[in-house]
């Protein structure tokens, strides 16, 4: 399915902020929620290849794209906005979500969204509570830069920081990837402020009803990996699964046919 047969909307959240998304295909609805810098733009091959089972939803969270943003920043205005797009997708929904979207989207789970079943793909957690709390200095400094009005310096911050060489951020400032990364860097610390101290939210997941399948990538670095199997094994009906050969940054050719089955699968299956 090309890009043509999307449809743009706009939904209302609770705080009156606007929130812009596009609906694809036709069937029963799923929802997609990018992570840290993604857009509804960056979910669009994604969205393309599930529209010919699913009617799928993408969205820019607040302050991406074409979305509002209402000040102050709370993690429960991010719930908000994802319930007024699960309204739009007829008052609930399947929803996958990827890296700090999938903390948001368990986070939602918890707080009783009417989520039918979920995927989550690589929330990035730590799974040893004694390494890779969020550095408070690191966080703040981000805060610092966002608020002095320097997204592009904060851009450059979070990608060192996550482990790119800074060689690479600089190649990478002389792209045009760069402009569009740095137009949502604002957000960096709201995806922040939703992985709180970065630790697997054990009593919160086990306070999830639906159906959850985690999933990483083979290739992915193994503290990634770690966290996925703990967030999975806190599930009461969580699931894992691996991806041979994929990253972070998964392939969506690879990743469709596994959703479509799970989200497919909820009147044969009993766990």
């Amino acid at each position: 399915m090309d890009n043509s047969s999307r449809t743009p909307h706009q939904a209302t959240s609770g705080d009156g902020t606007r929130i812009a998304y596009e609906q694809w295909g036709a069937g029963p609805p799923v929802v997609l929620i990018g992570g840290a810098l993604c857009t509804a733009a960056t979910d669009a091959p994604l969205a393309a290849l599930l529209a010919s089972q699913f009617r799928v939803f993408t969205y820019d969270r607040r302050g991406r794209g074409a979305s509002g943003d209402t000040a102050p920043y709370a993690v429960e205005r991010e719930i908000e906005d994802l319930a007024a797009v699960l309204a739009a997708a007829g008052g609930s929904a399947c929803v996958h979500a990827i890296s700090s979207g999938a903390a948001l989207a368990l986070k939602a789970a918890a707080a009783g969204l009417p989520i039918t079943q979920l995927s989550v793909y690589e929330p990035p957690f730590t799974a040893d509570p004694a390494s890779r709390e969020e550095p408070a200095a690191y966080v703040a400094r981000l805060r610092e830069l966002v608020e002095q009005g320097r997204p592009g310096d904060a851009l450059a911050l979070f990608l060192t920081e996550t482990g790119m060489p800074p060689a690479a951020v600089a190649g990478m400032r002389q792209t045009p990837m760069w402009a569009e990364r740095e137009a949502v860097a604002h957000t960096l610390p709201y995806d922040h402020e939703i992985m709180g101290n970065g630790q697997v939210p054990v009593e919160q997941l086990r306070t999830i009803a639906q159906r959850v399948v985690v999933v990483d990538g083979g290739a992915s670095p193994g503290w990634l990996r770690d966290a996925a199997r703990a967030v999975s094994e806190c599930l009461p009906r969580g699931r894992h699964r691996t991806l041979t050969g994929q990253t972070h940054e998964v392939a969506p050719q690879v990743l469709a046919p596994l959703l479509a089955d799970f989200f497919a699968g909820e009147g044969r299956r009993k766990d």
